[in-house]
């Protein structure tokens, strides 16, 4: 209170404010009352295009109930008042903040997310008590060297805004313990970070980062690291000393290699899908003893060391979509691993009937072969067309035993006839042409149409589905992943078998609705492409719908009705332009994000 009536004093303009502020009615007068009670007040989401002035001057005029209460026995009694402590103005309509919010100076909490603010005001760094600020989810194209004077501010969000730099001296918001930078234009980041040694959370991600500063290492008390989806080649070697880290998020950079990490003994959580690593060594596991979660899919590994039993407490392992032939048998020693994902692999010792049983069954069964890996412990695959891509040898091996054609890394234009002719009379079940330079599906496809179940053309440059492909009436999986289709054929409804589709990394603008009718799919892979909406009554007739992967497209909203489909045991929606969900949201799960979405439907 105190410092509320040293910011009242000498004000000649309060009567006319008062005057003024009459004629707004977007803030009830029992909000302020109530606020002038509990030092806290909630306004958002009430279509606001500025402050109203009796806001900045709730401490400071006289309440209207003054003039009207006299009785020291009522409930509401004024001159008791609380100094506001906690302010929340998000999800308005404010194009700018006045500088009158120096006159909340015991503010603790501000939060003014989802706004339309392209500027900030410099008296916020007058709030010398503020200790949470979110501005996330605005138009800031920059921040007010004076907000460096917050000595106290604990919290900073300022994800999803227009940042391109941050002031030199960001390093004097010593007192910091959660900063989020993420979803901003930001092209480096200042070496005055190091003196941020309180900070437990950072948030870089999706950002132009090509580098990070060495000095980051000395945020000793960094536990949560976010820098997925920038343009990193490689991260400092002084990251290894980081002793409190628990989880690193690398995922959609440029990495060629994991880093080593030696310190970081308590690392549990490590992430680096979407890159370009090829080559995983020991080195890279052997001190990660906590280690729970290690995520490396759509890299280019070929390979994983024996040292992966190291970890001894991995829940979760995911090598999807790697380039890995032959796995340790003595991964099933994993006693903890729950999870492990090795689909969109070469793999040539393991079924994929064995693949789709799950992990326990896996992992079950790669301990059922220790003894025999033990037997020839130096014996590798023989040398075959599938192991030397530069070979144009057929493997007919593969052909015969595993009924699997494979012609896959040949980088050809056009599957050769001996292909094709190679195959006879024996009952292909798995077709492989991915990662060739293949620009339609070949022709002589439809000759397998009466045995195959499994296709993989992912990585080319296809840009349509020929009518050959929809013939194929035992199809169950189709891999058509980077290449640059837009559209999908309505014959392809013919598929009536066809359980998974991948579509990632395509062209697609609009979701094929030939989709929607195709009601035996159970997973639908659709994310890095560009679709902008979707049907959700139609997604609810697809009753065995159970994995929908929308992420990075271009959606600019999530329809309420989605939350009816209640079949989706996992919805991605990450990496869209809408605003509702929340990040928050949509990071506690399918569950949590079909519930919210079923609250918002309209009754």
């Amino acid at each position: 209170m105190a410092a509320a009536r040293r910011a009242r004093a000498g004000d000649p303009r309060a009567g006319f404010r008062r005057a003024a502020e009459e004629q707004s009615p977007a803030v009830p007068q029992g909000l302020i009352r109530a606020a002038r009670k509990s030092g806290q007040l909630n306004l958002a989401g009430r279509g606001l295009g500025e402050v109203p002035q009796h806001v900045w001057r709730i401490n400071l005029d006289t309440p209207e109930e003054a003039h009207q209460n006299l009785s020291f026995g009522a409930a509401d009694r004024w001159w008791e008042q609380t100094d506001l402590t906690k302010l929340i103005l998000a999800s308005n309509q404010l194009r700018c903040l006045s500088e009158d919010v120096r006159l909340l100076p015991t503010l603790t909490v501000l939060d003014v997310h989802d706004n339309q603010l392209t500027s900030l005001p410099s008296a916020l760094g007058q709030l010398e008590n503020l200790q949470k600020l979110d501005v996330s989810h605005n138009k800031l194209k920059s921040i007010p060297e004076e907000l460096l004077q917050l000595s106290h501010l604990k919290g900073l969000l300022l994800q999803h805004n227009e940042l391109s730099h941050l002031p030199d001296g960001f390093g004097q918001l010593v007192s910091l313990e959660e900063l989020d930078l993420s979803n901003n234009h930001l092209t480096d980041i200042p070496k005055s970070f190091a003196l941020l040694i309180n900070l437990v959370r950072l948030n870089l991600a999706c950002n132009q980062l090509k580098d990070l500063p060495a000095d980051i290492s000395a945020m000793k008390s960094l536990r949560q690291l976010d820098c997925t989806k920038n343009y990193l080649e490689s991260v400092p070697s002084e990251l290894a000393s980081m002793a409190s880290l628990e989880q690193l998020y690398l995922r959609k950079n440029k990495l060629r290699s994991l880093p080593e990490l030696p310190s970081c003994k308590l690392l549990k959580e490590l992430h680096a899908g979407e890159n370009q690593i090829e080559i995983l060594n020991a080195e890279n596991l052997k001190h990660l003893n906590s280690l729970s979660v290690l995520e490396l899919r759509d890299n280019k590994i070929k390979s994983v060391p024996d040292e992966i039993t190291l970890l001894q407490k991995l829940e979760r392992l995911d090598l999807a979509n790697n380039d890995i032939s032959r796995l340790p048998y003595a991964l099933g020693n994993l006693s903890q691993l729950k999870f492990l994902a090795l689909e969109g692999n070469p793999l040539r010792t393991i079924r994929r009937d064995l693949l789709q049983k799950g992990t326990q069954e896996l992992l079950k069964y790669l301990r059922s072969r220790i003894q025999d890996d033990k037997a020839s412990p130096n014996e590798e695959p023989p040398v075959t067309a599938m192991t030397l891509p530069s070979e144009s040898r057929i493997n007919m091996h593969a052909i015969t035993t595993l009924k699997l054609l494979d012609y896959s890394e040949k980088q050809v234009a056009v599957i050769p006839d001996d292909v094709f002719s190679a195959v006879r009379s024996n009952p292909v079940t798995s077709v492989n042409f991915s990662k060739n330079q293949l620009t339609a599906i070949p022709p002589r496809i439809v000759e397998l149409k009466d045995s195959v179940c499994d296709v993989n053309f992912g990585f080319n440059k296809i840009s349509s589905v020929s009518l050959e492909l929809c013939t194929l009436h035992k199809l169950t999986h189709l891999d058509i992943r980077n290449n640059v289709l837009t559209s999908l054929p309505e014959e392809m409804e013919a598929l009536t078998r066809l359980q998974v589709i991948n579509l990632s990394f395509n062209r697609f603008k609009v979701f094929p609705s030939v989709l929607y009718r195709m009601l035996a799919l159970e997973t639908i892979l659709l994310s890095n492409n560009q679709v902008g909406s979707i049907d959700p009554l139609q997604l609810k007739k697809m009753e065995q719908l159970g994995t929908l992967d929308l992420q990075n497209n271009d959606l600019l909203q999530v329809p309420p009705e989605l939350g009816n489909c209640e079949t989706l045991r996992t919805l991605l929606l990450e990496g869209n332009p809408f605003r509702t969900p929340r990040a928050a949201i949509l990071a506690k799960g399918t569950a949590a994000v079909l519930e919210y979405l079923r609250s918002r439907i309209p009754t």
